[in-house]
């Protein structure tokens, strides 16, 4: 036999499959490979528990949560079979009816057990899955809201309703699912009844959503109400007549403004006993028996420098006013003339919150006067032509020494725009300038120590020391 001819003992024997051959090269086994199955008993389909994970029970009952959506008469059985509540039953039930709330609510109950009797063998649970009964506290929340503001002056309130998470979102999810489109959610729905009851007990209230006189919030899981006092704004222009008189007011730097002072204030917590804030501030915060006041000016003026002209636009803040409305004219007249010498106010009028932002944020040019001693003067023509060589130039001044340690160092590009009315006594030299704001007049002229270029100082080549400086008006409207 060759090696190209076929075995012919390979031949199978008669009957048998050929595959079978194979079965020594492992591709056969000699036991049945399904011989380790279990056989497992069906069970009958009666025996099945099926469960979605959404089953309801109620009074022993399973509540099919596929009933239609409120408004149809099954959805609203629905709702009665999970024990909800009238209130929420009315809200959510999209039904109109002749009573609102709970009176309406109780009305549609009434028609569905009406219709079907096996309703009321549905024994409501203690608490309504919706609110938890929240609405039931709607009077006791009017009453501690009637309390708390009786002696306020208001006219108009906004309510703020705190509602746990939990309950927001399984009523939102019963609603959404059960109650009629449109239906008010728990939060809104408590919030207007809380409003309607107040409306009730206090006659002329308005309610808001913007810059209401009071805030009233309440906390649905501890029932607490607190009343925020909203504060009142004052706009107005003052004029600071005297030297020595910071705009707000100035901590006391030994006890840094305790409420007990110390033996260097004199027990009054402040540096300097007088400030524009508390002239102005105090007056009004008595008319008005507020908390406190708060002082937002456009800009400020050094402690040693007068503010003249028209005077620098402001925004008085009372805070917790328990008065909101009073005569600025009386005012007005009271502050002029028990602050005679040092602060003059004028053009008072109600503001908002608002305009604080415009006051601070505006970046009006400002003019004023300065006058200053010059070591060594050179002639009047020479100094009179050197300042005038100011007039337009662009001043790049660092961050001054006397203010660094409140304020970042860095350069600042500032514009004279004019300089004028300049006058020459001897020594002392006085000119008016208008620049742009945030302009450091003071190292205009005595450069603070090459900081500020160009300066008086370097056109002069000489040192100048600075007598005064007066704010003559500030260009904002």
């Amino acid at each position: 036999m060759t090696r190209d001819e076929p075995e012919a003992e390979a031949t199978a024997p008669d009957g048998e499959d050929e595959w079978q051959l194979y079965a020594t090269a492992g591709y056969a086994a000699a036991e049945d490979p399904w011989d380790d199955l279990v056989v497992v008993e069906e069970k009958s389909s009666e025996d099945e528990e099926w469960f979605d994970g959404d089953d309801f029970e109620s009074n022993g009952q399973t509540v099919d949560w596929d009933s239609p959506p409120c408004p149809s008469p099954l959805g609203i059985a629905h709702m009665i079979r999970i024990g909800t509540c009238d209130h929420c039953l009315h809200r959510v039930g999209g039904r109109r009816t002749e009573v609102t709330g709970a009176a309406g609510g109780a009305s549609l109950r009434a028609e569905s057990l009406a219709r079907d009797k096996e309703l009321s063998s549905f024994e409501a649970p203690e608490l309504c899955p919706l609110c938890e009964n929240l609405f039931e506290d709607v009077d006791n929340i009017v009453e501690r809201i009637t309390e708390q503001t009786g002696e306020l002056d208001h006219g108009s309130l906004q309510i703020g309703v705190h509602v746990p998470k939990d309950l927001i979102q399984e009523e939102d999810r019963i609603r959404t699912r059960h109650g009629a489109t449109g239906s008010r959610p728990l939060k809104a729905s408590f919030s207007d009844a809380v409003q309607s009851g107040v409306r009730s007990r206090m006659a002329g209230i308005e309610f808001v959503k913007e810059r209401p006189d009071l805030m009233i919030l309440i906390d649905c899981l501890t029932l607490r109400v607190d009343v925020d006092i909203r504060p009142v704004f004052i706009y107005g222009r003052y004029r600071k007549l005297g030297r020595g008189i910071p705009q707000t007011r100035w901590p006391c730097r030994a006890c840094r403004g305790r409420a007990e002072g110390c033996e260097s204030c004199s027990g009054t917590g402040l540096q300097y006993p007088d400030s524009v804030q508390d002239l102005i501030g105090e007056p009004f915060r008595l008319a008005l028996s507020a908390d406190d006041t708060s002082f937002h000016g456009m800009g400020r003026e050094d402690i040693d420098v007068r503010c003249l002209g028209r005077g620098r636009p402001f925004v008085l803040e009372l805070k917790r006013p328990h008065i909101r409305r009073t005569d600025l004219d009386e005012i007005v007249a009271a502050v002029n003339a028990n602050s005679a010498e040092k602060i003059e106010i004028s053009d008072l009028r109600w503001s908002n919150r608002s305009e604080v932002s415009r006051v601070k944020e505006t970046r009006s040019e400002k003019s004023y006067t300065i006058r200053f001693r010059i070591e060594d003067p050179p002639e009047e023509s020479t100094i009179i032509e050197s300042i005038s060589s100011l007039s337009g130039v662009t001043l790049e001044q660092q961050t001054p020494k006397r203010v660094s340690h409140r304020r970042a160092d860095k350069k600042r590009k500032r514009k004279v725009v004019s300089i004028d009315k300049i006058f020459v006594e001897d020594n002392e030299v006085q000119f008016s300038v208008r620049c742009e704001a945030g302009t450091y007049v003071k190292e205009l002229v005595h450069s603070d120590e090459g900081r500020t270029v160009p300066s008086v100082t370097s056109v002069l080549e000489r040192a100048c020391e600075v007598i005064w400086l007066d704010v003559e008006d500030i260009h904002a409207d």
